[in-house]
């Protein structure tokens, strides 16, 4: 349905193969084939790469990352093509990689009030919301754009979206958007407009895709 390979499901989900799934089971899918990492202290692009078998320009293409210095442990990447390989890692390491994302309740606004949810958690601790064609996109929180893409190119699949970096270490991600209000390097608002909701990139209708990078996702 997604157009992604089998193990990249097994592998987000940590599946046993051959597993069965339940109704109403919440699966993790990424927007392409294969693995999402988390950034551990002394991490550098060419280590994550080689640990899984994926090509450093792409990893750098996919996450909008620059240099390694770009790499902070916590983050989650996406590795395109990539591969699990069950190195182990220190108990410290795997607890690191297990540990659930903090609430942070109350720090985070609608970024489409009067929203409909369309799917649940998803892909990059994202969900989809839906109203009419061309509402208003919102910042969920006040901070700093660090991506702007208004091309209307794929983008990975996001199509035009827009990222925010905010003051407690956190990100959110709009996707999917018509057109893009903000640039680069803007300090934004909580409840700013920063867009509008439209189909681009990889959607099969008029929604938001909005994600939530280290947090939980409130909506």
């Amino acid at each position: 349905m997604f157009g992604v390979t089998e193990n990249t499901i097994i592998w987000a989900n940590d599946l046993k193969r051959g597993a069965a799934l339940k109704v109403d089971q919440h699966l993790i899918i990424l927007p392409v084939s294969g693995v999402q990492y988390t950034v551990l202290s002394g991490d550098t692009l060419t280590s994550i790469a080689k640990k899984h078998k994926g090509d450093v320009e792409e990893i750098k293409s996919f996450n909008n990352l620059a240099h390694d210095t770009d790499l902070r442990p916590g983050d989650h990447i996406i590795i395109p093509d990539g591969e699990e390989t069950f190195v182990s890692t220190s108990p410290t390491a795997k607890s690191n990689q297990k540990k659930s994302l903090p609430s942070m309740g109350g720090y985070f606004a609608d970024p489409l009030p009067g929203h409909r949810r369309t799917q649940g958690l998803h892909g990059h601790n994202g969900v989809d919301l839906t109203l009419e064609r061309g509402a208003s996109i919102r910042a969920a929180a006040a901070g700093t754009v660090i991506i702007s893409k208004n091309n209307g190119a794929y983008n990975g699949g996001y199509g035009n979206y827009v990222v925010i970096a905010h003051n407690n270490g956190t990100q959110t991600l709009y996707s999917h958007l018509e057109k893009t209000l903000t640039q680069v390097g803007a300090q934004v608002s909580q409840g700013q407009t920063i867009g509008f909701l439209g189909n681009t990139g990889k959607s099969t209708g008029p929604h938001l895709h909005f994600e939530v990078r280290g947090a939980k996702n409130p909506f």
